[in-house]
């Protein structure tokens, strides 16, 4: 079984447990589906980073009090902002089969969301590669609405990337994006390289979650 299959069951909440072979069929058929209407767009801009204290970061214009997020962007001078979608069509193929297939719609969901950080991981590795040739090295990807970086902040991220105008990417009121399957995200910047990042489950606290990986 390859990766993104193991991380497809990990979404579905299968841990450990075993799996069926109509619910594996599912899940390849899904990604097939998926790929066929996915439009993957992404965007990022480089800010100066300063600190005004061990919570307090300012990124642009942007005033975000974050422990977790000061934590993870110790020693930084600069962030990138990172946005990135599937776009529209995928959201469009789940809410056909909403109206008669909801099983695959839940399948669905959970391959799109690997689609996803499968695409963010290959385009922070560009970036990767772009800064260390100028003797800078990118930190971890930070969403907001994680840990104690507020939701709220995304309006700014989308603002500051003009997301909206260059990959489609909008929010609605209550701070969730529109395509579904998009991310926000702030990523430090600092011209030391940390022998580990550590990301996702590994740094969670979390141990009893029924979507961790094993």
């Amino acid at each position: 079984m390859d990766g993104r299959m193991k991380e497809a069951l990990r979404y579905l909440g299968y841990g450990r447990h075993a799996v069926d072979e109509r619910t594996m069929g599912l899940i390849e058929d899904s990604f097939a589906e998926l790929e066929e209407v996915a439009d993957r767009k992404f965007v990022y801009r480089i800010f100066e980073l300063i600190r005004d204290g061990e919570a307090d970061i300012r990124i642009g214009r942007m005033q975000i009090h974050s422990a977790s997020l000061g934590r993870n962007m110790k020693g930084c001078t600069h962030a990138a902002l990172i946005g990135a979608t599937l776009g529209i069509g995928v959201d469009m193929r789940m809410k056909r089969h909403s109206l008669n297939d909801m099983a695959r719609v839940v399948v669905l969901q959970a391959c799109a969301s690997v689609m996803l950080e499968e695409y963010l991981d290959e385009c922070q590795a560009g970036l990767e590669k772009e800064l260390e040739a100028q003797g800078r090295f990118l930190r971890p990807r930070f969403s907001p609405g994680y840990g104690d970086f507020l939701i709220c902040h995304q309006s700014e991220i989308l603002r500051m990337l003009d997301a909206p105008k260059k990959i489609g990417l909008t929010m609605t009121d209550g701070y969730m994006l529109t395509p579904v399957k998009s991310v926000t995200a702030a990523a430090g910047i600092s011209t030391t390289k940390e022998p580990c990042h550590i990301r996702g489950c590994e740094s969670c606290g979390k141990r009893d979650c029924s979507y961790r990986r094993n």
